[in-house]
């Protein structure tokens, strides 16, 4: 236990990756760092069920420890376990063979209001908008609009982790998040 006392909760992933290196024990620190974002980031993708957020969570965590004399310290370590994140929970739909349930979250409706470029939102949306409508709309979104605003406007990754975490060049980051919100707006909009 001593061991993992010696990190503090400050220390930079890369420090704490080179400490796991050497150390097992000091994989935990960046386990307690990442287990809650990442919970959350499968729950907007669609993994409702704690039980199956919990196998995914070890699986990730997993490959992420077996994995770790690999990581470049040139990336960001956040995108390279949201990418491991990413691959795992596509890989649990299609082992499941059931297409993502959406986004689950409560605080939903925020994501409105953190989307720029759609300055017309406010005035073509009604007021009553729910994180309920908000969810049954990016239901109906592609995965890769749905995963691209999650991880833009949620989970607040700049555009080179998006491109990392999805393996899609920086530049088609934004065209993606652009027709992402393209769709999203009709969906949205109670005059469509």
């Amino acid at each position: 236990m001593e061991t993992m006392l010696s990190f503090p909760p400050e220390a930079p992933d890369a420090a704490l990756v080179r400490a796991s290196l050497a150390q097992k024990e000091a994989f935990a620190a960046l386990i307690r760092r990442y287990q809650e974002r990442l919970d959350r980031y499968l729950r907007r993708l669609g993994v409702f069920r704690v039980e199956d957020r919990e196998d995914v969570l070890q699986n990730v965590f997993l490959k992420t420890y077996r994995n770790l004399n690999e990581f470049d310290e040139g990336l960001a370590f956040s995108s390279w376990i949201y990418r491991i994140a990413h691959n795992e929970t596509m890989s649990f739909f299609r082992a499941r063979q059931v297409r993502p349930d959406g986004h689950t979250d409560p605080d939903g409706a925020d994501l409105l209001e953190q989307v720029p470029g759609v300055t017309h939102l406010e005035t073509e949306l009604d007021r009553s908008l729910t994180a309920q409508t908000l969810r049954a709309a990016l239901l109906k979104l592609d995965p890769k609009y749905r995963e691209a605003l999650v991880l833009r406007y949620f989970e607040e990754r700049e555009y080179t982790e998006i491109s990392d975490i999805m393996q899609i060049p920086v530049g088609s980051v934004g065209t993606l998040i652009a027709r992402a919100k393209k769709r999203l707006l009709p969906l949205l909009s109670p005059s469509v």
